[in-house]
Parts: C-alpha cells; structure tokens; sequence
C-alpha cells in the first residue's frame, strides 16, 4: 500500500513538472511569475485540469485573429497591443499601433464576470510567444494572479529558419501542431463586442 501511494504521488508531480516548458532565453520572453507553457502542454492543461482553473486568454489583435485563425477553446479575447491602421511604422514596414493601456482592468473584468479565483492558471496566448503573453501575463501576476503562464510558442509558432518554408510561422505553435483551430470567431469571447 505504501509503495502504492508513493507512486501515485511520484506520478502526480511528473505531470505538474510536464506542463512546464522551458525558460526562454530572450528576455522579453520571459515571466515574473516563471511559468511557461507551450501549445500542446497547454492543451493538455485544459483537456485535464486535475482541480485547476484554467483559463486560455488570447492576447491578439482582433483583426490578426480573423486573418490568422482562432481556437474556441480560448476562455477570453483581449487584445495586449491594438493596430491602428491609420499609423505606419516605418522601422517593421507595417501599421503601427498602441499597447492597450487598459488590458489587465479589461482581463480582470472578464475574469470576475466568469467567477474565477485568484489561483486560477492563466495561460497567455499571442502570434508567436515572442513579445505580447509575456508582458500580458506580469501585468495579470501584477493583480494577483501568480499562476500566469505565457505560451512560448504562441498561435501560428515560429518561422521556418531554411527550406520552401524559410520566413514562414510553420514551426510549431498552435495552429502548427493540430490543435482545434478554425476561421470562425465567437461573438461572445471577441473583444469590443459584448
């Protein structure tokens, strides 16, 4: 019987310590809480929360989300960073935009309406696990919410560094590694629209 319980124990924490995927080296990567996750580990967190709340916030701009694709298993949409298609950035070639200065009252807010805790494991998700989850999840771990979790690898994933594929997001990532995605949005979880 003892030999019994310590296994389970034993195999309980592997499978805490398997939903941890590995500290990034890039600083703007990198969490205040610690905790990081990748797309399939996050999957599986949802799919077998073992008592925990969790939680799957997409970070990403509303019109990158219909362009790119969106998974309905994200609990809550809040964009980090807002494109504003009337600004150019000349340094990334592309439009510029605005941190959304209100992100964490608006995270909060969503989170109250829904009931979930404090304790609750936040995952964090943007494009690519890059620039946007890290800074999403502090400014969640900054209101209390210590289980904040940034997906390193994001939605779409990284970019393919050689091959037909070079410059591509077709490195891992969410939509990459066969997780439930899809074009179509839900009213309910968009941003701006309930």
């Amino acid at each position: 019987m003892k030999i019994l319980t310590t296994s389970i124990i034993l195999l309980t924490l592997l499978s805490f310590n398997s939903m941890a995927a590995k500290t990034p080296d890039k600083a703007s990567m990198q969490t205040k809480s610690g905790l990081y996750i990748d797309s399939v580990e996050a999957h599986q967190m949802i799919n077998n929360p073992q008592d925990r709340e969790i939680v799957l916030i997409d970070v990403r701009d509303s019109v990158e989300i219909k362009f790119t694709g969106y998974t309905k298993m994200a609990d809550i949409h809040v964009p980090w960073k807002i494109i504003d298609s009337n600004k150019w950035d000349a340094k990334t070639q592309s439009y510029g935009g605005h941190r959304n200065v209100d992100f964490a009252k608006e995270v909060e807010a969503q989170l109250d309406k829904m009931g979930v805790s404090k304790n609750a494991h936040l995952i964090f998700m943007c494009r690519s696990g890059s620039t946007r989850s890290a800074p999403a999840a502090d400014a969640l771990f900054d209101k209390g919410y210590s289980n904040s979790y940034s997906m390193v690898d994001g939605f779409e994933g990284g970019k393919a560094k050689q091959g037909a594929h070079k410059g591509a997001r077709v490195i891992n990532g969410w939509k990459n590694s066969g997780l439930p995605w899809g074009w179509k949005l839900e009213q309910d979880v968009m941003y701006g629209i309930n």
